[in-house]
């Protein structure tokens, strides 16, 4: 899976209050969308089941799943959802009053422009209790409108996008928990260490498995899962990289691109640059990769 293409955008964000006994019914939406339950109850008809629909559940639909919304009669329940694409999708020219459109009819839906699924299995009815509010207070900084961006709407976009990062990457966090996404730990880590990669602190592994109260050995393991790497190979992967791009970029001599980085000497850079990329930093330079 290239998840390169993977961008979380979002077409439609809202509370959305029902009215006693309203039934949104038969409804395929294009894009993925996650709902919360803020209050109130009903009914969620989905793949043929019914769930009750009570404060504090969260649903997670994929693209294209017919369901069935049944607000209840005396305490009709209050949305607080989204409409997303796991990566941006152009249905303007299908669907010009509306960027997350619902079709109600399963012989209108185009199939076509249905949106990609995540790559892993998400749970589609979970229960964040207590935390709500959280959950919410995060998600309705991302609010934004049913229409497509242009030029009066895209600062208001880019405000949404920016915020619906925050709560998306917490919605993987506790959908996939530990089963797909990298240690956090590990994580907030790297970005210290790239900054002392380029500070010339010293990079101390010992320190680090310590800092985050786990053995040296259990630390190497949460790295490479982490990272796919080893913290040697992931330290000098990152130095590498930062230096091809100063041999294609700017006229700094070898000699001084394996000071910047901190290489012991310039001998040991052109050792560990052939290791990584098969040939010399000069060849590099000339080949203009």
């Amino acid at each position: 899976m290239d998840f390169s293409k993977f961008h979380p955008y979002v077409y439609y964000a809202t509370k959305y209050p029902f009215y006693r006994g309203q039934a949104s019914l038969n409804r395929y939406v294009y894009s993925s969308s996650i709902y919360f339950i803020t209050e109130g109850k009903g009914i969620l008809r989905l793949r043929g089941i019914d769930y009750v629909a009570s404060t504090g559940m969260m649903v997670y639909m994929e693209p294209g799943q017919l369901h069935d919304w049944i607000a209840d009669t005396e305490e009709p329940m209050t949305h607080v959802c989204c409409y997303f694409d796991w990566y941006y999708i152009d249905r303007t020219e299908a669907f010009r009053e509306t960027s997350a459109p619902i079709c109600y009819e399963r012989d209108l839906l185009r199939t076509d422009l249905l949106g990609e699924t995540f790559p892993y299995p998400l749970p589609e009815i979970a229960n964040v209790g207590a935390s709500l509010l959280s959950w919410t207070d995060l998600l309705q900084r991302s609010f934004i409108s049913n229409e497509h961006t242009n030029e009066r709407t895209f600062l208001r976009s880019m405000s949404a996008q920016s915020y619906f990062s925050e709560f998306i990457q917490q919605f993987l966090a506790f959908s996939l928990q530990d089963s797909y996404i990298p240690d956090p730990r590990i994580s907030k880590l790297l970005m210290r260490i790239e900054a002392e990669l380029l500070s010339g602190t010293d990079i101390e592994l010992n320190r680090y498995a310590d800092e985050i109260g786990v053995s040296r050995g259990y630390f190497f393991d949460l790295f490479k899962r982490t990272t796919g790497l080893s913290p040697i190979q992931y330290t000098n992967h990152y130095r590498i990289s930062r230096a091809k791009d100063d041999l294609l970029s700017s006229n700094l001599s070898v000699m001084q691109i394996a000071d910047k980085y901190h290489f012991s000497s310039v001998h040991y850079f052109s050792r560990t640059f052939r290791k990584y990329t098969g040939i010399s930093p000069q060849m590099f330079r000339e080949s203009g990769r």
